[in-house]
């Protein structure tokens, strides 16, 4: 299910909440999806009742990545993600990280990849002061929307 920020998600994150269920969040621009992302989410669903993946807005994937990306808009990206079946909710955010998402819905468990450092992982004190924890979660080798861009660049 796509909301369409994190506020629209309240009442949603208040029902998992009173039913006792554990809410998993990952974040991403997930520009390309590819074999790295579908691992790393798989595996972030395995952690709790329910996924929310937010998204980095276009202008957010624009501010971090550069003028040419994203290559998807935010509202077809939300589209892709909400079809997997271990993806329960999708939403944007336009901020260039997701602490204000992250601090307003306070996620049981907060999924960034391996390649984050412990004390670069913004949210974890929000989470960890709450009593969630922060999971890294190893990355596939050889995947990455950079450079698979750049290898198809370099094909001409």
């Amino acid at each position: 299910m796509v909301f369409p920020d994190w506020r629209a998600f309240l009442p949603e994150r208040e029902r998992l909440r009173r039913e006792r269920r554990v809410l998993v969040f990952a974040n991403g621009c997930f520009d390309l999806l590819h074999p790295g992302h579908l691992h790393l989410l798989q595996s972030a669903r395995a952690l709790g009742d329910s996924l929310l993946v937010a998204i980095n807005s276009d202008a957010s994937v624009r501010g971090n990545k550069g003028p040419e990306r994203p290559l998807i808009p935010a509202a077809e990206r939300a589209e892709v993600l909400a079809a997997l079946e271990f993806v329960d909710y999708v939403l944007p955010f336009d901020e260039p990280t997701p602490a204000e998402v992250i601090a307003g819905i306070v996620p049981d468990v907060l999924v960034k990849g391996a390649d984050w450092g412990e004390n670069e992982i913004v949210g974890r004190e929000t989470v960890e002061a709450a009593g969630g924890r922060v999971v890294r979660l190893s990355l596939e080798p050889g995947w990455s929307t950079t450079v698979i861009l750049q290898r198809a660049r370099a094909l001409g």
